[in-house]
């Protein structure tokens, strides 16, 4: 066997660089470690691992899914006097790129650019090694005028630093091509979410029934569920007043909301709702309780101004849920555009919404067989079918060219 051989079969080590555990990611890390066409270690640059305050749900948060087994992976110092991914210099980390060619890769993986040590090693490692860029950013960012033109031609600039961007889909797509990345630049890697935790069995169903009962919501009742942080973005005020011109019209179907989550909107929506018994409040639920919590539901609502990608459409529809989301959800053109077990509504538009929630309201049966659709249609969108197109993209690029 000649030499170039000899390296063309081994793994490829890439060193991934991403902010801090986040729950999302963590699967598709531990499926990239499983494979053997690569070796992969991630490096954080920030220790966000212990539970800690979420401004946006307003309480302190502590995953009850693991986030660091599975995977070789390393904290590296960061001296921010504000660490965070807030702001620029909450990410600052002066030792990562030694770190990073201690590990020896044959390329880099970096998660987002806004922050002093990811363009940081954005920039160092360009020319040095093949890089690649994760981001699920989209062109409806609300920047107008002179700002957009400004910030379109600073993106150009970081893009340049960047050998292979891993887009999520569609959206995040004609991002990058906008700017600069041109179709041989870009590769699909889809949006993921850790299927084994949403697998059906029988402990999960039966924590679900016990849910509606514990709200005294009926056998036969639809019920819709928002699952996120409550913040204006999400726009949980739309499908409250929609909800409720078609839960309290004349001939009313059979239908309950629950929304799931926290936020500063929680007491605003509460007093709104105190007097209407259709409407429900579930509060923060862990990782490991959401299985239960979609399947409790009858389908999953999605209407925010703005989202980038909306993981809570993945997680209903591997819970065999139909959806309803925004026009302004990143999601909408892959998963939901088109589809019988989906509706697409202009964002803001509460006539609109109001009409996609009747059209799942008249029948249980009619959503789970809507659902049974959905779950194949998110077959296409698994951690293992992730891992292996991010690790097929980085060994193209990377193989020698003569082997």
């Amino acid at each position: 066997m000649t030499a170039a051989a000899k390296d063309a079969d081994r793994p490829i080590r890439l060193a991934i660089v991403t902010s801090h555990p986040i729950q999302y990611n963590a699967p598709l890390f531990r499926a990239l470690a499983a494979l053997s066409s690569l070796t992969i270690k991630v490096f954080y640059s920030w220790a966000g691992t212990a539970s800690q305050i979420d401004p946006e749900f307003g309480r302190a948060v502590a995953w009850d899914v693991p986030l660091l087994d599975g995977y070789d992976h390393v904290f590296v110092p960061n001296i921010s006097n504000a660490p965070g991914t807030h702001h620029f210099k909450g990410l600052d980390n002066p030792a990562m790129p030694a770190a990073i060619e201690e590990f020896s890769p044959d390329a880099v993986l970096v998660y987002g650019w806004a922050s002093r040590t990811h363009l940081r090693v954005l920039r160092h490692f360009h020319g040095r090694l093949p890089v690649f860029f994760r981001g699920d950013s989209t062109l409806a960012s609300g920047v107008r005028g002179l700002k957009r033109v400004v910030r379109g031609l600073v993106l150009r600039w970081v893009y340049r630093h960047v050998d292979m961007a891993l887009y999520v889909g569609r959206n995040n797509r004609d991002y990058f091509l906008a700017h600069g990345l041109g179709l041989d630049r870009l590769t699909f890697v889809p949006y993921s979410v850790d299927e084994s935790l949403f697998a059906p069995n029988a402990e999960t169903d039966k924590r679900a029934a016990a849910m509606r009962r514990d709200f005294g919501i009926s056998d036969s009742a639809v019920v819709f569920l928002l699952a996120g942080k409550l913040i204006d973005h999400k726009n949980p005020q739309l499908l409250m007043q929609a909800f409720n011109d078609l839960a309290y019209g004349a001939g009313a179907p059979d239908t309950h909301l629950v929304f799931v989550g926290t936020g500063p909107m929680q007491s605003e929506l509460q007093a709104n709702a105190a007097h209407l018994e259709r409407v429900h409040f579930a509060g923060f639920q862990n990782q490991r309780a959401m299985p239960s919590v979609y399947r409790m539901a009858d389908v999953v609502v999605l209407p925010s101004k703005r989202e980038t990608w909306g993981l809570s459409i993945n997680e209903a529809m591997l819970c065999e849920r139909p959806v309803i989301v925004s026009d302004a959800v990143g999601c909408a053109p892959d998963l939901a555009e088109g589809k019988a077990f989906a509706a697409v509504f202009p964002q803001g538009d509460g006539t609109a919404l109001k009409g996609a929630l009747r059209r799942f309201a008249g029948s249980r049966r009619d959503c789970q067989a809507l659902g049974k659709e959905a779950a194949k249609a998110i077959e296409g969108w698994l951690t293992q079918t992730a891992a292996v197109r991010l690790a097929d993209a980085v060994r193209q690029y990377c193989r020698p060219k003569s082997a």
